[in-house]
C-alpha cells in the first residue's frame, strides 16, 4: 500500500516543516520581545533621568516652602516669597472639569450612536474618516478655532465665554479632545461579545436596555482609558490656551479652586506658568528651579486624576468578571 506522505522516521514531512515554521515563529516573536522590552526600559530609563533632574532643581521649592510655592501668584522676581502655581492649579483644575463635563458624554453618546444606531452607509464611514483625521490635527489648529469660535465670535464672547476667560478654554480643550474619546469608547464598544448583546434580546430588553446594562459596563474599562488619555492631554497642552489668550505675566485675581465666579475672568494655567518661567530663567535664574517644581506639581496633578480613572477601572472589571 503506498503512502500518501513519505515518512522520515516515524513523522512525515509536512510535520517536520510545521515544525521548523513553529521553531522560526517562536524565535522571530522571541526577538520582537526582547526588542520591546528593550525599548520599553530605555524609555523608563530616560523619564526615571528626567523626573530625578527637576526634582533635584526644584528640590528647594518643594521642600522649603510648598505650602507658599501652592497658593502663591505669579510673580516678577524669582526670589519673590509670594511666587507660586496657585492661579495656574485654577485654571488646569477648571478646564479639566470643562473636559470631564462635556467632551466625555458627548464623545461616549457620538460613540454609542456611531456603533449601535447609525446606518452602515458612505455617509457614516465618511463621518469616521473625518473623526479619526481630528484626532491627528495638531493642537495649534484647535487654538486657532477656538480663538475665533469663543474668543472673537460675537455672540459667543458676549453671551457665553467673555472673551479670553477659563471658560474659553475648558471649550478650546474639549473641543481638541473630543474625537479621542469617541475613538477610544468605539474601540472599548466593539471589544463587547456578540454573545452578551444576544443574550439581553433573548430576555427580552431593548436596545437602549441592552447597552446600559450590558455593553457600557463590560466597555467602561476601556471607556475610562481613553477617557485618562485625552485628559492627561488637555491639561498638558499649551499651545491652544496661548492663542485662547492666557495670561502669561501677572494676574491681580487669586481665586479660590472651588470660586466659580472667577471663570470668566482672565486665567492662565500650569504649562503657561511652565512654560513662561523657563522664558524667564535667562535674566533670573531662579525661576529655572520654580519651573522644574511647577512640573512635579503638574505631574502629580495628573497623576491624581489618573489615579481616579484607574481606581474607576478597575472596579468595572470587577464587575465584570464577578
Amino acid at each position: 500500500m503506498a503512502l500518501t506522505q513519505p515518512l522520515v522516521g516515524d513523522r512525515t514531512r509536512e510535520e517536520i516543516r510545521r515544525s521548523v515554521s513553529e521553531s522560526e515563529t517562536d524565535v522571530v516573536g522571541g526577538i520582537f520581545r526582547a526588542l520591546v522590552m528593550g525599548a520599553l526600559a530605555v524609555s523608563l530609563l530616560i523619564l526615571a533621568i528626567l523626573f530625578g533632574d527637576q526634582i533635584s532643581l526644584g528640590w528647594s521649592q518643594l521642600t522649603g516652602r510648598l505650602g507658599g510655592f501652592l497658593s502663591g501668584t505669579l510673580r516678577s522676581r524669582s526670589s519673590d516669597e509670594l511666587l507660586g502655581v496657585h492661579q495656574g492649579l485654577y485654571g488646569s483644575l477648571w478646564i479639566a472639569i470643562f473636559v470631564a463635563v462635556l467632551a466625555f458624554p458627548l464623545g461616549i453618546a457620538a460613540a454609542i450612536y456611531l456603533e449601535e444606531y447609525a446606518p452602515t452607509n458612505r455617509f457614516t464611514a465618511f463621518l469616521d474618516l473625518i473623526i479619526r483625521n481630528l484626532a491627528g490635527v495638531p493642537s495649534v489648529v484647535y487654538g486657532l478655532l477656538g480663538l475665533f469660535l469663543f474668543v472673537n465670535d460675537g455672540w459667543l464672547r458676549d453671551n457665553v465665554t467673555n472673551g479670553s476667560t477659563t471658560i474659553s478654554a475648558g471649550l478650546t480643550l474639549a473641543v481638541l479632545v473630543l474625537p479621542i474619546v469617541i475613538i477610544t469608547s468605539q474601540e472599548a464598544l466593539r471589544s463587547v461579545p456578540q454573545g452578551l448583546k444576544e443574550g439581553a434580546y433573548g430576555v427580552g430588553a431593548t436596545q437602549w436596555d441592552m447597552i446600559r446594562t450590558q455593553m457600557l459596563p463590560y466597555a467602561a474599562p476601556g471607556i475610562l482609558t481613553g477617557t485618562l488619555l485625552s485628559m492627561s492631554r488637555a491639561i498638558g497642552e499649551a499651545a491652544p490656551l496661548i492663542l485662547v489668550g492666557a495670561i502669561t505675566g501677572g494676574m491681580t485675581a487669586n481665586p479660590g479652586l472651588t470660586d466659580v465666579s472667577a471663570l470668566d475672568d482672565r486665567f492662565t494655567a500650569m504649562p503657561i506658568i511652565i512654560v513662561n518661567w523657563v522664558q524667564q530663567s535667562g535674566r533670573d535664574e531662579g525661576f529655572l528651579g520654580a519651573a522644574a517644581a511647577a512640573i512635579i506639581v503638574l505631574l502629580v496633578f495628573v497623576l491624581l486624576l489618573n489615579l481616579a480613572a484607574i481606581i474607576l477601572r478597575n472596579r468595572y472589571e470587577n464587575k465584570r468578571s464577578s
